[in-house]
């Protein structure tokens, strides 16, 4: 067998005992604005073939308004009160790939939910990295905030089940650096024809 052939099957044999682990469970992407939880995220989906969910798409069709009209009428803390119901009602659907909102984490109840219904994949990006991707956004409401908010976050992320570094690279080295590190969460045993 070709070594691309021998890769592939193995890479197969990865997804298959990553869909098989996660049973009801969805893999959960926290992370700062910019980090790319969107991106990765539909692509880590597309190669596990499961659904990818993004909360923030979910939480303005409940609300039928964008985020920051909600934030603009009814400001941060009624955001983020709705924001954990949808995360809550979300993870009732696993296995999914859910990418969640920068402070959707730093609610206490909404870690915990992760932490039982969910494995959570930190994307962590350097600041360098967030500034230059969210500079030409304007549909989020805290974005100029990136640089107070980040060492408030960091802490939070830093409790994933697994953290991955964000950087300019292709997606799917990220997505490949990822499904690696799932196992270990997983418990996902290395078997012979995995290693190169």
């Amino acid at each position: 067998m070709a070594n691309g052939a021998i890769q592939k099957t193995a890479e197969n044999g990865l997804q298959t005992a990553i869909i098989s682990a996660l049973g009801r469970r969805s893999i959960v992407l926290v992370g700062m604005m910019g980090a790319g939880k969107s991106s990765v995220g539909r692509r880590l989906a597309g190669r596990l073939g499961i659904p990818f969910v993004d909360a923030d798409t979910e939480i303005e069709s409940a609300a039928g308004m964008t985020i920051p009209e909600i934030f603009a009428k009814h400001g941060e803390g009624y955001f983020r009160a709705g924001e954990a119901r949808v995360i809550a009602r979300l993870l009732d659907n696993g296995p999914q790939v859910l990418a969640t909102g920068g402070g959707a984490v730093m609610d206490q109840d909404t870690r915990d939910l992760i932490h039982i219904k969910g494995i959570s994949v930190w994307l962590k990006a350097d600041l360098d990295v967030l500034m230059k991707r969210t500079r030409r956004r304007n549909d989020r409401p805290l974005v100029d905030k990136i640089n107070e908010l980040l060492p408030l976050r960091e802490p939070v992320y830093a409790a994933s089940d697994i953290t991955v570094q964000s950087r300019d690279e292709p997606h799917d080295t990220i997505v490949d650096e990822i499904l690696a590190l799932l196992r270990k969460p997983l418990n996902i045993p290395v078997s012979a024809e995995d290693k190169p």
